[in-house]
Protein backbone atom coordinates (compact mmCIF):
# COMPACT_ATOMS: atom_id res chain seq x y z
CA UNK A 1 0.00 0.00 0.00
CA UNK A 2 2.95 2.33 0.62
CA UNK A 3 4.80 1.42 -2.16
CA UNK A 4 1.13 2.14 -4.31
CA UNK A 5 0.38 5.37 -2.45
CA UNK A 6 4.45 6.45 -3.13
CA UNK A 7 3.85 5.97 -7.44
CA UNK A 8 1.37 7.98 -7.19
CA UNK A 9 2.41 10.99 -5.45
CA UNK A 10 6.05 10.73 -7.12
CA UNK A 11 3.98 11.73 -10.69
CA UNK A 12 2.05 14.28 -8.75
CA UNK A 13 -0.95 11.97 -9.74
CA UNK A 14 -4.16 11.31 -7.84
CA UNK A 15 -6.36 7.81 -7.91
CA UNK A 16 -9.03 7.31 -5.73
CA UNK A 17 -12.00 4.79 -4.97
CA UNK A 18 -15.25 5.28 -3.48
CA UNK A 19 -18.25 3.34 -3.27
CA UNK A 20 -21.45 4.28 -4.35
CA UNK A 21 -25.16 2.99 -4.19
CA UNK A 22 -25.16 1.29 -7.39
CA UNK A 23 -21.11 1.73 -8.52
CA UNK A 24 -17.60 1.39 -7.27
CA UNK A 25 -15.69 4.04 -8.92
CA UNK A 26 -12.01 4.81 -9.32
CA UNK A 27 -11.17 8.04 -10.46
CA UNK A 28 -7.53 9.49 -10.86
CA UNK A 29 -5.34 12.44 -12.89
CA UNK A 30 -2.21 11.95 -13.51
CA UNK A 31 0.13 14.39 -16.37
CA UNK A 32 -0.12 13.31 -19.97
CA UNK A 33 3.24 12.10 -19.94
CA UNK A 34 2.33 9.60 -17.69
CA UNK A 35 -0.60 7.89 -19.16
CA UNK A 36 1.16 4.00 -18.88
CA UNK A 37 1.92 5.06 -15.52
CA UNK A 38 -1.59 5.47 -14.91
CA UNK A 39 -3.37 2.49 -16.87
CA UNK A 40 -0.88 0.46 -14.98
CA UNK A 41 -1.97 1.67 -11.20
CA UNK A 42 -5.37 1.20 -12.35
CA UNK A 43 -5.13 -1.96 -13.51
CA UNK A 44 -2.86 -2.93 -10.36
CA UNK A 45 -5.90 -1.61 -8.27
CA UNK A 46 -8.33 -3.12 -10.07
CA UNK A 47 -6.65 -6.72 -11.00
CA UNK A 48 -4.38 -7.51 -8.31
CA UNK A 49 -5.93 -5.85 -5.02
CA UNK A 50 -3.83 -6.87 -1.88
CA UNK A 51 -7.07 -6.72 0.08
CA UNK A 52 -4.83 -7.80 3.09
CA UNK A 53 -7.07 -8.73 5.92
CA UNK A 54 -5.23 -6.03 8.59
CA UNK A 55 -6.38 -3.38 6.04
CA UNK A 56 -9.27 -4.41 6.71
CA UNK A 57 -9.32 -4.46 10.40
CA UNK A 58 -7.96 -1.00 10.47
CA UNK A 59 -10.67 0.46 7.86
CA UNK A 60 -13.90 -0.94 9.55
CA UNK A 61 -12.41 0.26 13.05
CA UNK A 62 -11.68 3.84 11.28
CA UNK A 63 -15.66 3.57 9.57
CA UNK A 64 -17.26 2.41 13.10
CA UNK A 65 -15.51 5.60 14.88
CA UNK A 66 -16.70 8.24 11.88
CA UNK A 67 -20.25 6.72 12.58
CA UNK A 68 -19.92 7.33 16.45
CA UNK A 69 -18.33 10.48 16.04
CA UNK A 70 -21.04 11.77 14.13
CA UNK A 71 -23.36 10.70 16.30
CA UNK A 72 -22.06 12.64 18.96
CA UNK A 73 -20.97 15.60 17.17
CA UNK A 74 -23.09 16.27 13.71
CA UNK A 75 -25.58 13.39 13.77
CA UNK A 76 -27.52 15.11 10.83
CA UNK A 77 -25.34 13.93 7.95
CA UNK A 78 -26.40 10.25 8.97
CA UNK A 79 -30.15 11.45 8.22
CA UNK A 80 -30.49 10.25 4.92
CA UNK A 81 -28.91 6.76 6.19
CA UNK A 82 -31.71 6.45 8.49
CA UNK A 83 -34.25 7.58 6.16
CA UNK A 84 -33.63 5.07 3.22
CA UNK A 85 -33.39 2.57 5.75
CA UNK A 86 -36.86 3.67 7.29
CA UNK A 87 -38.25 4.02 3.22
CA UNK A 88 -37.19 1.05 1.60
CA UNK A 89 -36.70 -1.37 4.64
CA UNK A 90 -35.45 -4.74 3.18
CA UNK A 91 -34.97 -3.42 -0.67
CA UNK A 92 -31.44 -3.51 -1.01
CA UNK A 93 -31.47 0.70 -1.75
CA UNK A 94 -32.52 0.64 2.58
CA UNK A 95 -28.62 -0.69 2.60
CA UNK A 96 -26.25 1.89 4.01
CA UNK A 97 -23.78 2.65 1.34
CA UNK A 98 -20.60 3.14 4.24
CA UNK A 99 -21.98 0.69 6.28
CA UNK A 100 -23.40 0.96 10.38
CA UNK A 101 -21.96 -0.56 13.26
CA UNK A 102 -23.97 -3.77 13.18
CA UNK A 103 -23.46 -4.68 9.72
CA UNK A 104 -19.38 -3.72 9.49
CA UNK A 105 -18.56 -5.43 12.48
CA UNK A 106 -20.27 -8.86 11.13
CA UNK A 107 -17.89 -8.33 7.84
CA UNK A 108 -14.55 -10.83 7.76
CA UNK A 109 -12.11 -10.57 5.83
CA UNK A 110 -13.69 -13.56 3.64
CA UNK A 111 -16.39 -11.69 2.72
CA UNK A 112 -14.32 -9.20 1.02
CA UNK A 113 -12.55 -11.34 -0.94
CA UNK A 114 -15.56 -13.24 -1.73
CA UNK A 115 -17.27 -10.33 -2.78
CA UNK A 116 -14.36 -9.32 -4.89
CA UNK A 117 -14.22 -12.65 -6.72
CA UNK A 118 -18.30 -12.33 -7.03
CA UNK A 119 -18.55 -8.74 -8.14
CA UNK A 120 -15.37 -7.28 -9.74
CA UNK A 121 -14.62 -8.14 -13.43
CA UNK A 122 -14.26 -6.81 -17.13
CA UNK A 123 -17.96 -7.31 -17.74
CA UNK A 124 -18.96 -5.12 -14.93
CA UNK A 125 -16.10 -2.22 -15.90
CA UNK A 126 -16.90 0.91 -17.73
CA UNK A 127 -14.08 2.86 -18.29
CA UNK A 128 -13.95 6.19 -19.54
CA UNK A 129 -10.61 8.35 -20.37
CA UNK A 130 -10.37 11.69 -21.20
CA UNK A 131 -7.27 14.36 -21.82
CA UNK A 132 -4.25 14.79 -24.08
CA UNK A 133 -3.41 11.43 -25.59
CA UNK A 134 -2.60 9.83 -28.87
CA UNK A 135 -6.23 7.62 -29.12
CA UNK A 136 -4.50 4.21 -30.66
CA UNK A 137 -1.83 4.34 -28.29
CA UNK A 138 -3.83 5.19 -25.19
CA UNK A 139 -6.50 2.38 -27.02
CA UNK A 140 -3.46 0.02 -26.64
CA UNK A 141 -2.42 1.02 -23.22
CA UNK A 142 -5.84 -0.36 -22.01
CA UNK A 143 -6.01 -3.56 -24.10
CA UNK A 144 -2.71 -4.79 -22.94
CA UNK A 145 -4.02 -4.22 -19.19
CA UNK A 146 -7.39 -5.01 -19.04
CA UNK A 147 -8.14 -7.36 -22.45
CA UNK A 148 -7.86 -10.82 -20.97
CA UNK A 149 -9.55 -9.72 -17.91
CA UNK A 150 -12.57 -12.63 -17.12
CA UNK A 151 -15.98 -11.36 -16.71
CA UNK A 152 -17.17 -11.14 -12.49
CA UNK A 153 -17.88 -14.74 -11.15
CA UNK A 154 -21.10 -14.32 -9.77
CA UNK A 155 -24.23 -12.97 -12.13
CA UNK A 156 -26.18 -9.80 -11.09
CA UNK A 157 -29.16 -10.57 -9.80
CA UNK A 158 -32.33 -8.24 -10.89
CA UNK A 159 -32.99 -5.69 -8.21
CA UNK A 160 -37.32 -5.56 -7.58
CA UNK A 161 -38.61 -1.78 -8.26
CA UNK A 162 -39.16 -0.16 -4.84
CA UNK A 163 -42.91 0.40 -3.62
CA UNK A 164 -43.98 3.88 -2.03
CA UNK A 165 -43.40 3.49 1.70
CA UNK A 166 -46.95 3.89 3.53
CA UNK A 167 -47.18 7.59 4.16
CA UNK A 168 -48.13 8.93 7.91
CA UNK A 169 -45.27 7.03 10.01
CA UNK A 170 -42.37 8.79 12.30
CA UNK A 171 -39.05 7.34 13.00
CA UNK A 172 -38.12 9.30 16.15
CA UNK A 173 -34.29 8.64 16.85
CA UNK A 174 -33.59 9.68 20.28
CA UNK A 175 -31.04 11.97 21.13
CA UNK A 176 -31.17 13.21 24.56
CA UNK A 177 -30.39 16.49 25.69
CA UNK A 178 -30.35 17.59 22.27
CA UNK A 179 -30.32 21.12 21.69
CA UNK A 180 -31.61 20.69 18.20
CA UNK A 181 -33.57 18.72 15.87
CA UNK A 182 -33.33 17.17 12.50
CA UNK A 183 -35.94 16.53 10.28
CA UNK A 184 -36.30 14.58 6.70
CA UNK A 185 -39.76 14.57 5.53
CA UNK A 186 -40.14 12.41 2.47
CA UNK A 187 -40.98 9.22 0.03
CA UNK A 188 -40.54 7.43 -3.07
CA UNK A 189 -39.49 9.80 -6.00
CA UNK A 190 -38.21 9.15 -8.97
CA UNK A 191 -35.40 7.19 -11.26
CA UNK A 192 -32.24 8.41 -13.05
CA UNK A 193 -33.74 8.18 -16.50
CA UNK A 194 -37.02 10.46 -15.31
CA UNK A 195 -37.84 11.46 -18.81
CA UNK A 196 -39.09 14.99 -17.79
CA UNK A 197 -35.44 15.92 -16.49
CA UNK A 198 -35.54 19.65 -16.99
CA UNK A 199 -39.13 20.31 -15.53
CA UNK A 200 -37.81 18.46 -12.57
CA UNK A 201 -34.44 20.54 -12.29
CA UNK A 202 -36.72 23.40 -12.95
CA UNK A 203 -39.35 22.70 -10.27
CA UNK A 204 -37.00 20.99 -7.24
CA UNK A 205 -34.60 24.25 -8.07
CA UNK A 206 -37.77 26.87 -7.26
CA UNK A 207 -38.79 24.34 -4.19
CA UNK A 208 -35.64 23.77 -2.41
CA UNK A 209 -32.81 23.60 -4.52
CA UNK A 210 -30.80 26.79 -4.14
CA UNK A 211 -30.37 29.91 -1.20
CA UNK A 212 -33.32 31.57 -2.47
CA UNK A 213 -35.98 28.65 -2.79
CA UNK A 214 -39.15 28.56 -1.60
CA UNK A 215 -38.25 26.17 1.21
CA UNK A 216 -35.12 28.35 2.29
CA UNK A 217 -36.66 31.47 1.93
CA UNK A 218 -39.76 30.57 4.72
CA UNK A 219 -37.71 28.35 7.28
CA UNK A 220 -34.71 30.74 7.19
CA UNK A 221 -34.71 33.55 5.90
CA UNK A 222 -38.28 34.91 6.92
CA UNK A 223 -38.68 33.00 10.08
CA UNK A 224 -35.18 32.11 10.87
CA UNK A 225 -35.89 28.64 12.41
CA UNK A 226 -33.18 27.53 10.98
CA UNK A 227 -29.61 27.76 8.72
CA UNK A 228 -30.69 26.09 5.88
CA UNK A 229 -33.86 24.23 4.14
CA UNK A 230 -33.45 22.18 1.23
CA UNK A 231 -35.65 19.63 -1.31
CA UNK A 232 -33.40 16.82 -2.56
CA UNK A 233 -33.99 14.27 -4.89
CA UNK A 234 -32.12 10.38 -5.13
CA UNK A 235 -32.19 9.57 -8.50
CA UNK A 236 -30.49 6.02 -9.01
CA UNK A 237 -31.50 3.58 -11.66
CA UNK A 238 -34.73 2.31 -9.83
CA UNK A 239 -36.93 5.14 -8.19
CA UNK A 240 -35.04 6.78 -5.31
CA UNK A 241 -36.50 9.53 -2.78
CA UNK A 242 -37.97 13.00 -2.46
CA UNK A 243 -37.52 14.77 0.52
CA UNK A 244 -37.68 17.78 2.03
CA UNK A 245 -34.45 18.41 4.72
CA UNK A 246 -33.86 20.91 7.46
CA UNK A 247 -32.52 21.40 10.65
CA UNK A 248 -33.80 23.58 14.02
CA UNK A 249 -34.20 24.27 17.79
CA UNK A 250 -35.64 21.56 19.89
CA UNK A 251 -38.65 23.50 21.08
CA UNK A 252 -39.56 24.95 17.67
CA UNK A 253 -39.21 21.09 15.86
CA UNK A 254 -42.98 21.02 15.00
CA UNK A 255 -43.37 24.75 14.04
CA UNK A 256 -40.48 23.76 11.09
CA UNK A 257 -42.03 20.89 10.21
CA UNK A 258 -45.33 22.53 10.00
CA UNK A 259 -44.46 24.98 7.91
CA UNK A 260 -41.93 22.61 5.66
CA UNK A 261 -45.08 21.13 5.01
CA UNK A 262 -47.17 24.59 4.42
CA UNK A 263 -44.78 25.50 2.01
CA UNK A 264 -44.91 21.64 -0.44
CA UNK A 265 -48.64 22.37 -0.27
CA UNK A 266 -48.12 26.02 -1.41
CA UNK A 267 -45.39 24.35 -3.80
CA UNK A 268 -48.22 21.93 -5.48
CA UNK A 269 -51.39 24.20 -5.19
CA UNK A 270 -49.54 27.37 -6.82
CA UNK A 271 -48.68 27.20 -10.31
CA UNK A 272 -45.15 28.98 -10.51
CA UNK A 273 -44.78 32.23 -12.61
CA UNK A 274 -43.21 32.66 -15.89
CA UNK A 275 -40.54 34.81 -13.97
CA UNK A 276 -39.48 32.25 -11.43
CA UNK A 277 -39.48 29.63 -14.31
CA UNK A 278 -36.95 31.99 -15.94
CA UNK A 279 -34.54 32.87 -12.75
CA UNK A 280 -34.38 29.04 -12.09
CA UNK A 281 -33.93 28.02 -15.39
CA UNK A 282 -31.22 31.05 -15.82
CA UNK A 283 -29.51 29.71 -12.41
CA UNK A 284 -29.45 26.47 -13.86
CA UNK A 285 -27.82 26.89 -16.94
CA UNK A 286 -25.27 29.54 -15.58
CA UNK A 287 -24.17 26.64 -13.42
CA UNK A 288 -24.55 23.92 -15.96
CA UNK A 289 -21.11 23.95 -17.67
CA UNK A 290 -18.68 24.75 -14.77
CA UNK A 291 -19.72 20.52 -14.85
CA UNK A 292 -17.53 20.08 -18.20
CA UNK A 293 -14.33 21.78 -17.59
CA UNK A 294 -11.61 19.66 -16.81
CA UNK A 295 -10.76 16.17 -18.47
CA UNK A 296 -11.68 14.28 -15.13
CA UNK A 297 -15.33 16.26 -15.36
CA UNK A 298 -15.45 14.84 -18.57
CA UNK A 299 -14.44 11.20 -18.39
CA UNK A 300 -17.15 11.30 -14.78
CA UNK A 301 -19.65 12.27 -17.45
CA UNK A 302 -18.90 10.01 -20.38
CA UNK A 303 -18.48 7.11 -17.60
CA UNK A 304 -21.95 8.07 -15.82
CA UNK A 305 -23.61 7.75 -19.83
CA UNK A 306 -22.46 4.52 -20.08
CA UNK A 307 -23.33 2.97 -16.44
CA UNK A 308 -27.43 4.30 -16.77
CA UNK A 309 -27.52 3.40 -20.53
CA UNK A 310 -28.24 7.51 -21.30
CA UNK A 311 -28.07 8.82 -24.46
CA UNK A 312 -25.81 12.10 -25.67
CA UNK A 313 -28.49 14.01 -26.18
CA UNK A 314 -28.91 13.94 -22.08
CA UNK A 315 -26.32 16.50 -22.23
CA UNK A 316 -26.02 17.68 -25.81
CA UNK A 317 -30.33 18.57 -25.29
CA UNK A 318 -29.95 20.21 -22.13
CA UNK A 319 -30.09 23.29 -22.99
CA UNK A 320 -33.16 23.12 -25.37
CA UNK A 321 -34.94 21.18 -23.09
CA UNK A 322 -34.30 23.77 -20.44
CA UNK A 323 -35.71 26.39 -22.90
CA UNK A 324 -39.14 24.57 -23.23
CA UNK A 325 -40.06 24.10 -19.78
CA UNK A 326 -43.45 26.68 -19.00
CA UNK A 327 -45.41 26.58 -16.29
CA UNK A 328 -48.11 24.15 -17.88
CA UNK A 329 -45.03 21.35 -18.32
CA UNK A 330 -44.51 21.86 -14.80
CA UNK A 331 -47.60 20.47 -13.77
CA UNK A 332 -47.60 17.06 -14.38
CA UNK A 333 -44.21 16.51 -12.46
CA UNK A 334 -45.04 18.10 -9.48
CA UNK A 335 -48.05 16.06 -8.96
CA UNK A 336 -46.29 13.27 -10.20
CA UNK A 337 -43.01 13.37 -8.28
CA UNK A 338 -43.69 15.26 -4.98
CA UNK A 339 -45.61 13.53 -2.27
CA UNK A 340 -48.67 14.88 -0.78
CA UNK A 341 -48.93 16.05 2.89
CA UNK A 342 -50.51 12.19 4.03
CA UNK A 343 -47.74 10.42 1.78
CA UNK A 344 -45.00 11.95 3.72
CA UNK A 345 -42.83 9.76 6.06
CA UNK A 346 -40.89 11.36 9.06
CA UNK A 347 -37.67 10.91 9.99
CA UNK A 348 -36.52 12.66 13.26
CA UNK A 349 -33.54 12.78 15.38
CA UNK A 350 -33.38 14.99 18.65
CA UNK A 351 -34.26 14.67 21.96
CA UNK A 352 -37.31 12.57 21.87
CA UNK A 353 -38.65 13.26 25.71
CA UNK A 354 -39.15 16.78 24.65
CA UNK A 355 -41.08 16.50 21.08
CA UNK A 356 -42.23 12.58 21.56
CA UNK A 357 -45.74 13.28 22.05
CA UNK A 358 -45.83 16.47 19.78
CA UNK A 359 -44.93 13.79 17.00
CA UNK A 360 -48.04 11.57 17.50
CA UNK A 361 -50.08 14.14 15.22
CA UNK A 362 -47.89 13.07 11.84
CA UNK A 363 -49.07 9.14 12.92
CA UNK A 364 -47.57 6.28 14.32
CA UNK A 365 -43.99 6.56 15.80
CA UNK A 366 -41.22 4.22 15.98
CA UNK A 367 -38.68 5.24 18.20
CA UNK A 368 -34.98 4.35 18.42
CA UNK A 369 -32.09 5.34 20.21
CA UNK A 370 -28.96 7.38 18.38
CA UNK A 371 -26.50 4.66 20.01
CA UNK A 372 -28.63 2.01 18.25
CA UNK A 373 -25.98 0.16 16.21
CA UNK A 374 -28.11 0.06 13.17
CA UNK A 375 -29.88 2.61 10.95
CA UNK A 376 -32.69 0.42 10.61
CA UNK A 377 -35.09 0.01 12.85
CA UNK A 378 -36.51 -3.73 11.99
CA UNK A 379 -33.02 -4.70 12.44
CA UNK A 380 -31.72 -2.90 15.73
CA UNK A 381 -35.31 -4.52 17.46
CA UNK A 382 -35.27 -7.57 15.96
CA UNK A 383 -31.73 -8.13 16.21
Amino acid sequence: AAAFAEAVESAGGELTVEAGLESIVASGEFLARDAALMVGLLADLLRRPALEATELDKLRDRQISFIRAAKDGDPGELMPDYARAFVFGEHPYGNPVSGDEMTLAAITHDDVVGYYEGHVGADRLVLAVAGDFETTAMRALLTEAFGDWEPAGTALEPIPAPVPARGGRVLLVDKPGATQTYFWLGNLGVARDYPLRAELDVANTLFGGRFTSMLNTRLRVESGLTYGASSELLQPTLPGTVAIRSFTRTDATIEAIDMAQDVLSRFQDAAPAPEAIDSARNYILGRYPTRFETSAQLAAQFATLELYALGRDTIDGYGDAMGSVTTESLRPVIDAVYPLRDELLFVILGDAAAIRESLRKYGAVTEMPVTAPSFDPLSYWNR
